[in-house]
């Protein structure tokens, strides 16, 4: 009986370069370079992408903050769950964004303190990191009552994230806050330089020193390297390219918090140092533009508030 030679099933030296050479050859092929955006008829006959450097979103998902002169809305109807990807969080600054040199950042802390300190990005770094997800909202949210309005135009400056920092209250610590300290001053390195005055006994417990977003460094239109973050008090409050902290025991009436973020009252005065945002709602489907027809429909939304 003869036996037969069945052919080697193992991968020898000559199908080993052929398969490496068609793998280089897919690297350099310019539909993978480009991301392969052409979607082919029957992806199981056509190489995918190779893995790269960064990722990026289907072609076929387009989400887009919607830019207005000082600030941009988040796609709200267009995000699932309740965490905005970095680059879709809602933007508002008062004198651009500033770039920031990470090696050169400081941050000074002085006034009522036993020991006045200048922290590096560094410094910062070293103390016991927090990670919290918490949202942050635009004082100025709120664009009308119009039926023909989506929910980004509606509540487009309300995002959430998941932010790592350290808690001010340890950094109050080093530097030895005194006891009479009431308020303290957040400075800004914006063009704008802004500042508000801080109640010391109504943030200590919450406030955080953030220097990530969502997993990564802050974004520059998120206060890169380091802001403020106030969990559900305005937005305005969490300044952002933070350089100076200065302790005192009275508020410092500056430009930001005297004649602009105030509530104007029925007398004709106006309300200064309102913080905590209030409870809000919206939902986000169906929703302008999108038209129903008759049947079930899941109702979906959001809720927030600063308490």
């Amino acid at each position: 009986m003869k036996t037969k030679h069945r052919q080697s099933r193992g991968v020898t030296r000559r199908t080993a370069l052929t398969t490496l050479s068609a793998a280089a050859a897919l690297t350099l092929s310019p539909d993978l370079v480009s991301g392969q955006d052409a979607a082919p008829a029957d992806t199981t006959k056509r190489w995918g992408r190779l893995p790269n450097t960064l990722g990026a979103r289907s072609p076929a998902e387009n989400p887009r903050r919607l830019p207005i002169p000082t600030s941009s809305r988040t796609p709200l109807q267009d995000l699932h769950g309740t965490i905005t990807p970095s680059d879709l969080h809602y933007e508002r600054h008062h004198g651009g964004v500033p770039v920031v040199d990470p090696r050169a950042y400081r941050l000074t802390i002085h006034g009522m303190v036993d020991r006045p300190l200048t922290f590096t990005l560094q410094d910062l770094k070293r103390f016991p990191a927090t990670t919290r997800t918490c949202f942050l909202e635009c004082a100025g949210n709120y664009n009308g009552q119009s039926e023909e309005l989506t929910p980004q135009q509606i509540c487009g400056l309300t995002s959430q994230s998941e932010w790592t920092g350290v808690m001010l209250s340890t950094v109050f610590n080093e530097v030895g806050a005194q006891p009479r300290a009431t308020w303290f001053l957040a400075e800004g390195q914006d063009a704008a330089v802004m500042t508000r005055s801080i109640p010391l006994k109504d943030a200590i417990g919450e406030a955080m020193l953030a220097y990530a977003q969502n997993g990564e460094a802050l974004r520059p239109e998120q206060g890169y390297p380091v802001r403020l973050l106030l969990p559900g008090w305005e937005g305005n409050a969490s300044v952002k390219w933070l350089r100076r902290i200065e302790l005192s025991d009275r508020p410092f009436m500056t430009r930001e918090e005297t004649s602009k973020y105030t509530d104007p009252m029925a007398d004709g005065t106006a309300r200064i140092f309102s913080f905590l945002m209030d409870a809000r709602s919206l939902i986000t489907y169906p929703a302008y533009p999108v038209t129903i027809s008759r049947g079930w429909v899941e109702i979906n939304g959001i809720a927030w508030t600063g308490s």
